[in-house]
């Protein structure tokens, strides 16, 4: 009886400790997304697992290629959530117990929440936001895409400012900024490019402000990527578009892209061109001599970008890309400056001026693929050469006044040279090493030679001296990169060594005149990206990094850029770069009912050595009135903003985009005043002094979106830019109103779109300035303007096309290959 007992005693026993061993056993759930109608990998989608109550268990988010792991799961019923803004929400039941512990989902497909999936790009409605690891994705939808260029687009990108009259693109209240598209930049200038790729082109755009040690570190407010809808048919298919905008003069621009995939190989080219003109006009009043300046400008512009290539592929773990870029361009710009003197006529001037321009950009890249056996396991080499040439006379002539009419001459040869080698080893489900060498290798060569005379310091009146100006820049880096999710924590560290050597020389005829420059550093620059997601609906994002900027072409090239009877501006070729360091925090909301998002953000930079500004007044006639406009480095300053922006849709037939920024930086820059009478002043008389300034700038910008069922739908947006100070003025307020209608057609495939822009006619660049003199003006542009786009899309059944990677370039404030 005992020994029964004691039997019984063990059996209990043993059962207890297999229960308790059962109970505290945890499972896991891994698989991985995938787009379902390109069947690629799609990172940062969140993955919740929830109880059949609808409580939240856990989550996770998918890594790069697109895989995720949720591990430490209790038992039980679950329902595992996947969700991703602009795809089709997915639930798959699970059960966690005896003998079901490790649970594999495979592929999991997601399809995009967008009707005719068999078309050759699939495009949503309404225009999206996600705030991911490292950038800001805005997804264009078709309230956006029928806006025109990818210029105008711009305009309502959150954090975005477009300069109406120059094109000149800036982040976050700053110019420092590179531009690529679909990750690769080219000789072919910013604005040039962005006015010659329709809106209707344009898949997405990354904001990335504090952007990864594998990333070239130019550029102080970070990088605006632009990402083009990619053919990913078989067979032959493409699209084609057509714009047309007028006020006063008829601005036009199209574009066709094709492609044609069949077994290993694909074939693509696309064309787009931008033939325009426009009208430009303002005045500048100074009360001191009681003068004002009037400014007419009638700009000609016709550009052609063309673009072919192929991708080849061996095998599937062999692919080999070869395309080229090449673009004309000729522009002309007629411009005529009064200058009035009401208190004595005998100083007025008047100048017309004609500025041409001949240029062509080529660009050849060669790309070689290797993958190896392990999934996302991979190395890769690009080699890419670009070419820019242009030849830009102006002819200057005077009506009235003391100069003599004289020409200026301006040839410029530019090439690039970039080589990468990048790899990628995916260490674990949830671990990842990147890491890569670059060179860059720059070169511009700008020759310039005058017809006219100018007054040296001593005022004699002398033949202006030619100048041939050349500036070398190479880079050689290294960079690491190491990322690893952890539950709901994802973090990214890195780190990019470069070594630079500049090398500048501006030869002049006259041997006073000759300047050089050369510099040789090293510089290390670190990153590091953590990632919170505490639940379906709450995401954290905190980041460093840090960055350079190094001058631009036009920053130091001490050839006269412009000229005006009372303004010159020249480069200074004595400029260091500034460094930067940028703290950055983001919190995102996913709102209940799936109605949308809300991304708030903070960021701090500590700046060194800032580029900036300076104001001079021209020695060599002082009582002229006249002044030089160039730059310089000045002492360490700081920069401080908010960004707050949202997609939320509040009715089925009413999305609402909206976004508001704000900037704060300690801007100092040179400047000078006369202490006498500018009438009997001279060089002692002049008071050179830093002025600092906090410059202060927000915007608020807003798009509604309204359904009139399935084929017709209203915009309306709205933007407003308070005033702010800079070292040379206070910009006023400025604000406007556009009004949008499109409709589809041929079962999505069409789109037909009218915008009215500027709707009040409000539009208008006004400013105040003090220093070196008392001066106010405002500067009008073409912007009351009506726009006609129509679109259309063709192409057969699905099928991956090559995926080619991101990739940067050296050169400031240029853009990228089209497609």
């Amino acid at each position: 009886m005992k020994k029964l007992l004691a039997l019984c005693f063990l059996v209990v026993v043993s059962t207890m400790e297999a229960n308790a061993l059962s109970t505290d056993k945890k499972g896991t759930i891994f698989g991985t997304v995938l787009d379902a109608n390109l069947n690629q990998p799609l990172p940062y989608v969140n993955v919740v697992i929830k109880s059949t109550d609808g409580s939240i268990v856990t989550g996770g988010i998918t890594q790069e290629d697109g895989s995720f792991k949720i591990e430490k799961i209790e038992e039980g019923q679950l329902i595992v959530n996947i969700q991703y803004i602009g795809y089709k929400t997915v639930n798959k039941p699970v059960f966690i117990g005896k003998n079901s512990f490790d649970i594999n989902l495979g592929n999991i497909l997601l399809e995009e929440e967008a009707e005719g999936l068999d078309e050759v790009t699939v495009v949503a409605d309404v225009s999206s936001i996600q705030q991911k690891v490292d950038r800001k994705v805005i997804t264009i939808g078709k309230d956006l895409a029928a806006t025109g260029s990818a210029s105008q687009l711009m305009i309502g990108i959150p954090s975005v400012s477009i300069d109406a009259q120059t094109g000149d693109i800036s982040l976050r209240g700053n110019q420092n900024v590179r531009v690529m598209v679909d990750g690769k930049l080219s000789n072919i200038p910013t604005a040039q490019l962005l006015k010659q790729i329709p809106s209707t082109a344009i898949k997405s755009i990354e904001l990335i402000t504090n952007p990864s040690a594998k990333y070239n570190p130019e550029g102080m407010s970070g990088i605006i990527n632009i990402i083009l809808h990619k053919n990913t048919m078989q067979g032959f298919n493409g699209n084609v578009s057509l714009g047309l905008t007028h006020e006063y003069e008829a601005k036009f621009n199209s574009a066709l892209d094709v492609n044609y995939r069949n077994g290993k190989f694909n074939f693509y080219g696309s064309y787009s061109n931008d033939i325009s003109k426009n009208r430009n006009n303002g005045y500048v009043y100074r009360p001191e001599n009681n003068s004002e300046q009037f400014f007419k400008f009638l700009d000609k512009r016709q550009s052609h970008l063309y673009k072919v290539g192929v991708d080849f592929y061996l095998n599937e773990k062999h692919t080999i890309s070869i395309f080229t870029t090449q673009n004309t361009s000729e522009s002309g710009t007629t411009g005529t400056t009064d200058a009035l003197f009401y208190d004595d006529s005998s100083y007025n001037q008047r100048q017309i001026f004609t500025a041409l321009s001949d240029n062509t950009s080529s660009q050849y890249n060669f790309d070689y693929k290797l993958d190896f056996k392990k999934e996302g396991h991979n190395i890769e080499f690009e080699a890419d050469y670009n070419v820019f040439n242009d030849e830009s006379p102006v002819d200057f002539v005077f009506l009235l006044g003391p100069n003599a009419n004289y020409k200026d001459f301006n040839f410029t040869d530019r090439e690039s040279v970039t080589l990468n080698l990048d790899y990628v080893n995916p260490l674990s489900e949830s671990a990842k090493l990147e890491a890569g060498l670059q060179t860059r290798l720059f070169n511009s060569d700008i020759a310039y030679a005058s017809t006219g005379q100018t007054l040296n310091n001593e005022g004699v009146l002398r033949p202006t001296p030619n100048t041939n100006f050349d500036y070398t820049r190479d880079i050689f880096s290294a960079y690491a990169t190491f990322s690893k999710t952890l539950e709901k924590w994802t973090y990214q560290i890195g780190l990019r060594a470069e070594n630079v050597k500049e090398d500048a020389l501006a030869l002049s005829s006259e041997a006073e005149s000759t300047q050089s420059f050369k510099n040789n550093y090293f510089e290390v620059y670190p990153s590091v990206f953590i990632t919170y997601t505490s639940s379906e609906k709450n995401a954290y994002q905190l980041s460093y990094s840090r960055r350079v900027d190094r001058p631009g072409i036009g920053q130091v090239n001490p050839i006269k850029e412009w000229s005006t009877p009372l303004i010159s501006s020249y480069g200074n070729i004595n400029l260091e770069p500034q460094f930067t360091n940028s703290i950055e925090a983001n919190y995102t909301r996913t709102l209940n009912k799936q109605k949308g998002t809300v991304t708030g953000g903070v960021f701090y930079r500590m700046i060194s050595d800032e580029i900036n500004r300076a104001l001079f007044i021209d020695r060599s006639d002082v009582t002229s009135g006249r002044v030089i406009l160039t730059h310089d480095n000045f002492d360490d300053t700081s920069a401080y903003g908010i960004e707050l922006s949202s997609n939320y849709r509040p009715f089925k037939w009413w999305n609402i985009n909206g976004s508001f920024d704000f900037y704060s930086q300690n801007q100092k820059g040179i400047a000078e005043k006369l202490t006498v009478p500018i009438e009997i002043a001279t060089i002692n008389d002049i008071e050179t002094t830093v002025d600092e300034v906090d410059n202060i700038l927000w915007n608020f910008r807003m798009y509604n979106n309204f359904s009139l069922g399935k084929t017709v739908s209203l915009t309306a947006f709205g933007f407003y830019r308070g005033k702010n100070k800079t070292i040379q003025f206070e910009r006023k307020p400025m604000y406007f109103v556009n009004l949008g209608a499109r409709v589809a057609f041929a079962q999505g495939r069409g789109m037909l779109s009218l915008n009215y822009n500027d709707i009040l006619n409000t539009m208008e660049f006004a400013f105040y300035g003090e220093k070196p003199f008392v001066q106010e003006g405002a500067f009008n542009w073409e912007s009351n303007t009506w726009n006609v786009g129509l679109s259309y899309r063709f192409g057969g059944e699905t099928y991956k096309a090559k995926s080619r990677k991101n990739r940067d370039n050296n050169t400031k404030s240029e853009g990228g290959g089209f497609l």
